[in-house]
C-alpha cells in the first residue's frame, strides 16, 4: 500500500486526477470505477480542466459508479446519476451509454445487481477504482458487517451514513434507507485502487483504517489485502497519525 500525503484538498484532487488520467492513457479501452460525495468533486473538476485544456478525448472510456440510492430517478437532483452528470459527464466527451450507474428505480433490483456485475465482467473488469472512506469504514455503501465475499447488492444504510449524507439533500427529501452498491469482492477484483481521504472529520476513520486489523466491522480494512492500493490523504485527514 502506497500513501501519498498532501498539504490540502486541492493538492489531493490534483494528485488523484493525475493518477486516474495516467491509468486511462495506458489502456486502449479503459474501464474506471467512480465514487460520489464531497471528496472526489475536486478530482472531477481537475479532469474537466484537463479535458478542456488538452482536448484529450474520453470517448474510449467506460465507467462504473460504486452505488446509487434505491427509489431515486435519474433526474432527481439527489441521485448519483444526477451528481455524475453535473460534476463530470456533462463536461467531458464520455458517451453516456458507456457511463454505468446502478438503476435505483429498477423493477427487479436483484436482477439489476446481477446485470451490473455482468456488465463489469463483460468489459474485462475495472482498471482503476476511486474510493472514499466512510466515517464508519464503509467503502461504496458496504456498511460494517458486510461480507467480504459480497457482490453488487442491495444495502440498508446505517443511520450514521444517512446523517453524514443529509446535507446533500438540503433541497428537500430524506436520504433513502436503501441503496445498490458494488460489493466488497467487486471492489477487491479491480486492478488498481485509489482511496481519497480528506478533512478532520475523516481523521479518526483513516487512523482506524491504517492501524486496525482486517475486520468486517470496518470494511475498508480489507484493502490491506489488495495488491495495488494508493491512499491519497491531506494533512487534516492525517492529523490523528502525525
Amino acid at each position: 500500500m502506497k500513501i501519498i500525503k498532501t498539504n490540502n484538498y486541492d493538492e489531493l484532487s490534483k494528485k488523484g486526477a493525475e493518477l486516474l488520467i495516467e491509468e486511462i492513457k495506458k489502456v486502449e479501452r479503459p474501464v474506471i470505477g467512480l465514487a460520489t460525495g464531497s471528496t472526489p468533486e475536486g478530482l472531477y473538476n481537475e479532469i474537466i480542466k484537463f479535458h478542456k485544456k488538452t482536448k484529450y478525448s474520453f470517448k474510449n472510456v467506460y465507467s462504473f459508479n460504486l452505488d446509487e440510492y434505491i427509489g431515486l430517478a435519474e433526474d432527481n437532483e439527489n441521485s448519483y446519476h444526477y451528481y455524475m452528470n453535473e460534476k463530470l459527464f456533462n463536461h467531458i466527451d464520455i458517451p453516456l451509454a458507456q457511463a454505468y450507474v446502478p438503476d435505483g428505480m429498477a423493477e427487479d433490483l436483484k436482477s439489476e445487481c446481477t446485470r451490473y456485475e455482468e456488465a463489469i465482467k463483460a468489459l474485462g473488469g475495472i482498471d482503476i477504482q476511486l474510493l472514499g472512506l466512510g466515517v464508519n469504514g464503509h467503502i461504496g455503501f458496504n456498511e460494517p458487517g458486510t461480507s467480504f465475499d459480497s457482490r453488487t447488492q442491495i444495502i440498508t444504510l446505517e443511520k450514521s451514513t444517512r446523517n453524514a449524507n443529509a446535507h446533500f439533500f438540503s433541497s428537500g427529501g430524506e436520504v433513502p434507507e436503501k441503496a445498490i452498491s458494488m460489493g466488497v469482492q467487486s471492489i477487491m477484483d479491480t486492478k488498481k485502487i485509489v482511496l481519497l481521504v480528506s478533512g478532520k472529520n475523516k481523521a479518526a476513520a483513516l487512523k482506524r483504517f491504517l492501524t486496525e486489523d482486517v475486520t468486517e466491522d470496518f470494511p475498508a480494512t480489507i484493502l490491506h489485502k489488495h495488491h495495488d492500493v494508493t491512499v491519497i490523504a491531506d494533512k487534516e485527514a492525517l492529523s490523528e497519525l502525525e
